[in-house]
């Protein structure tokens, strides 16, 4: 029973853990991604531990170079995720093009296409959720730039550069 979840409707289902349920469950979304893989999210009902006050302030400039300064020194470099599969993504994307529309080889291509963004986009999340988890544990009040990206990303020499780092993800 510790690799399936009982769903109303379907029964039980297997599937892999990727940490323990604490709590009672409230609700449980399934969802299907582009790639083909299937995600069930449960809602719980948890009691949260507050963090330790450390009166520790601290201000977040962001750029392009490194994704963010902090005013204490701390410097988080900006790894590039989209630029470092970018090519393999436009091999992939040109493949697909050359596909009959709604073939077999064509929904294989556009799956391998989709494959390649959920790797850029979870590796992009991930090191972001990293960083701010570590900024929000060892300070109590932080300071960001207010930046307007959506102007920003109208000059078309720094867009694609802009939308690689993330700043709007990384703020919230």
């Amino acid at each position: 029973m510790n690799s399936h979840i009982k769903l109303p409707k379907l029964g039980l289902v297997r599937f892999a853990k990727s940490r323990e349920i604490e709590g009672r469950i409230l609700n449980a979304t399934i969802r299907r991604n582009p790639s083909g893989k299937y995600f069930v999210s449960l809602g719980t009902e948890i009691d949260v531990a507050e963090l330790p006050k450390t009166n520790a302030v601290v201000g977040i400039d962001v750029g392009i170079k490194d994704l963010a300064i902090l005013s204490d020194g701390t410097i988080y470099s900006n790894p590039k995720f989209f630029r470092t599969l970018e090519e393999k993504l436009v091999k992939a994307q040109q493949v697909m093009s050359r596909r009959t529309i709604g073939g077999a080889n064509w929904y294989k291509a556009k799956r391998k296409v989709a494959g390649i963004h959920e790797r850029i986009t979870n590796a992009r999340k991930d090191y972001l959720d990293k960083i701010s988890t570590h900024i929000v544990k060892n300070h109590d009040i932080i300071g960001m730039e207010d930046l307007s990206v959506s102007n920003m990303l109208k000059n078309h020499h720094l867009a694609k550069a802009i939308s690689d780092v993330s700043w709007s993800q990384f703020k919230s």
